[in-house]
C-alpha cells in the first residue's frame, strides 16, 4: 500500500508545512513550563484550533502537538506514564482535522529529543533511547498520523536512535535536524555530515532536513548545504520566523509574513521539497508562504548574497558545509520547537 505521504511527494512539486506550536499555543494560554502535549486530552478545542490553523492558511501538511511527548521529556511534568495516551490522543485531534480538509491533507506525528545526553558524553543509552521513541512512535501509529516526524536533533546517535524505533513501529518518517549559527547542530554536525547519516541508515527517512536553529537566512545556507551533496532526498526546510529577540518581557520573531513568503519561494529555488516554518510563524505567515509558492515561478538557485540581500545578513560567517572550522556555540540545551 502506497503511503499517503510518499503519494504528495509523488504528486506535489513542492509541500506547504505548518508553522509554530507553542507560538500559537502561547497565545491561547498556554504557561512558559506547562507541557504543550497535556493540553492533548485537557483542551481538545484548542489543538483542533492549532492544527486547523494551519489548514485554513493552506498547509499540506501539518505536525501533532507531540514535540516533548517521550518519557523523558513527559517525565518533568510526573506524565511519563502517559506516553501512549497522550501520542495518541494528539494523533486523533489531527486525523479528526485533516479528513475533514476539502483536500489531502497529511499528519506528521511530532517525536522532539529526549532532552538528554546519550552515551557515551552522557548517560543515555542506545538502547533506552529506541524504547522511548518506539513507545511514542506506537502511540502516534495508534492515534492515525500518516507519517512520523522527527525533529530539533542535535545529535546523530539520537537520530540513529530514533531511526531505529521507527523500524520497529513499522512507520514511514522524516528527519531535520536543528543548525545553529554556526551552520552546525550543537553536537558539532554539518549539513554534509547529515547527509551521510541520513544514507548510511537501514530505514532512511522519506525526507530530511532543518528546521528551528536561527532565522531565515541561516537554514537556506544549510539547504544549500544540502543540495550541494547532490542528494535525491527530499529536503525539508522548516525555518523561524525571522529572529527572536526580547519584547516587553517576551520572545518575538521579527519575521515578517511578507519576509517569509520571500524565505518560502527561495527556500524551493534553494533544494527545498517541503517549506514551512518553525518558532514565531502563524497562520498569517503560511497564507502569505502558500500565496507565493502558487504565484511565484521557479528561480534559479540563489547565491549566498542574493539570501542575505532578500532576507537579512547570516549570522556567522562560517557556512557549516564542510569541515570549516567554523565557531560552535555550546549550549545546555535546545529550546522547544516554539
Amino acid at each position: 500500500m502506497t503511503n499517503a505521504f510518499s503519494a504528495m511527494l509523488s504528486s506535489h512539486d513542492v509541500i506547504l508545512a505548518d508553522g509554530a506550536t507553542g507560538t500559537n499555543l502561547f497565545k491561547m494560554g498556554l504557561q512558559s513550563g506547562d507541557a504543550p502535549e497535556l493540553w492533548n486530552t485537557e483542551e481538545q478545542d484548542k489543538i483542533r484550533a492549532l492544527y486547523k490553523g494551519s489548514v485554513d492558511a493552506g498547509s499540506d501538511l501539518f505536525l501533532t502537538n507531540t514535540f516533548g511527548g517521550t518519557a523523558a521529556r513527559l517525565k518533568l511534568h510526573d506524565a511519563q506514564g502517559r506516553v501512549r495516551e497522550l501520542n495518541r490522543a494528539g494523533a486523533e485531534l489531527g486525523r479528526e482535522i485533516a479528513d475533514k480538509a476539502n483536500r489531502k491533507v497529511i499528519v506528521a506525528g511530532s517525536v522532539g529529543p529526549t532532552g538528554e545526553i546519550m552515551q557515551p558524553v552522557g548517560n543515555l543509552s542506545h538502547a533506552a533511547a529506541v524504547e522511548m521513541f518506539h513507545e511514542q512512535a506506537e502511540g502516534l501509529k495508534e492515534g492515525g498520523v500518516d507519517v512520523l516526524w522527527l525533529e530539533t536533533i542535535s545529535a546523530p546517535e539520537e537520530y540513529r536512535a530514533a531511526a531505529e524505533a521507527f523500524a520497529l513501529a513499522d512507520m514511514p518518517w522524516c528527519g531535520t535536524m536543528s543548525f545553529d549559527t554556526a551552520g552546525r547542530t550543537m553536537m558539532g554536525v554539518t549539513s554534509a555530515d547529515m547527509v551521510q547519516l541520513v544514507e548510511s541508515l537501514p530505514n532512511p527517512p522519506l525526507a530530511f532536513g532543518a528546521n528551528c536553529g536561527t532565522g531565515a537566512s541561516d537554514i537556506l545556507r544549510t539547504v544549500l548545504g544540502f543540495a550541494a551533496q547532490g542528494t535525491k532526498r527530499p529536503i525539508i526546510s522548516k525555518g523561524n520566523a525571522g529572529i527572536p529577540k526580547y519584547v516587553d518581557g517576551h520572545i518575538h520573531y521579527d519575521g515578517t509574513p511578507e519576509l517569509m513568503a520571500v524565505y518560502a519561494t527561495m527556500a524551493r529555488d534553494a533544494g527545498a521539497k517541503i517549506i514551512g516554518g518553525c518558532c514565531g510563524t502563524m497562520p498569517e505567515h503560511l497564507v502569505k508562504m502558500r500565496a507565493a509558492l502558487d504565484s511565484t515561478p521557479r528561480g534559479e538557485r540563489p547565491t549566498l548574497d542574493q539570501i542575505v540581500e532578500a532576507l537579512g545578513a547570516f549570522t556567522s560567517a562560517s557556512d557549516g558545509t564542510g569541515d570549516d572550522g567554523g565557531e560552535r556555540r555550546a549550549r545546555g540545551g535546545r529550546r522547544r520547537r516554539a
